[in-house]
């Protein structure tokens, strides 16, 4: 099930507004042309953003994503009609023989059950065809991204166009081993309406994915650095053979 930021109408309508500066993607746009992908999986696709920049370059993209209202809004986007939007998740995907499948966002660490961790591994490789590559990733949990999850260091003020202005900011709420949960506020000064988004994450050594990845059958070919976090994110590269 997608929380409410992605899955509430008017959370995913002033998502992108919200999260704006999408330098994190530059990265996998650069992954895409390196391993001469042309058809490429999105998984946990959201808003679209990602999924739109690579249709803009020609690419043939499938995006999947549970939110149905994060759906709707990357559908009435610019462009929406050139990428095919799946609703659901990784485990039933149709016959894709993707060149790439990613987990862009941290998409992976939302899959917190392991039982749905190795089933959406398992859907990726079989989406992808004999050579394609899984590329996602998540935060080293070395770093304690979470301990600056406070609403001191995450509230700021937007004007959203057709919305208003919304004040948003994060509070940690649990860390129970490697789940770490916690709670998105927005208020929306239209209205006065204050909706709230609960989250919990899972984060996984680097040993731990890779063994993951080994136990699905790939191949695990690097684990590079995010060149928009240095030190602050592992990301891995993984080839079906």
């Amino acid at each position: 099930m997608a929380d409410d930021c992605f899955a509430h109408p008017r959370l995913a309508a002033v998502y992108d507004p919200l999260h704006s500066g999408r330098a994190d993607l530059d990265a996998y746009l650069g992954m895409a042309e390196e391993f001469g992908a042309r058809r490429v999986l999105d998984i946990g696709c959201g808003t679209g953003v990602f999924a739109l920049l690579l249709a803009g370059r020609g690419i043939e993209v499938v995006g999947v994503d549970p939110a149905g209202a994060s759906l709707d809004v990357a559908r009435a986007k610019p462009g929406g009609e050139r990428v095919r939007w799946i609703h659901g998740d990784a485990t039933g995907l149709p016959p894709l023989r993707a060149d790439l499948a990613t987990m862009t966002g941290n998409v992976a660490q939302a899959v917190v059950d392991p039982h749905a961790w190795r089933e959406t591994l398992r859907g990726a490789r079989e989406a992808l065809r004999p050579g394609g590559r899984l590329v996602f990733e998540t935060r080293d949990p070395a770093r304690r991204g979470w301990a600056e999850w406070t609403r001191e260091q995450s509230y700021f003020v937007t004007e959203v166009p057709g919305a208003g202005t919304v004040e948003y900011w994060v509070e940690l709420t649990e860390v129970s081993g490697p789940l770490v949960t916690f709670r998105q506020s927005y208020a929306f000064g239209a209205d006065g309406q204050v909706l709230t988004s609960d989250s919990t994450l899972r984060f996984r050594e680097r040993a731990e994915v890779e063994r993951d990845l080994l136990a699905q059958g790939y191949v695990v070919e690097e684990v590079r650095d995010a060149p928009d976090r240095p030190g602050r994110e592992l990301v891995f590269v993984a080839r079906r053979p």
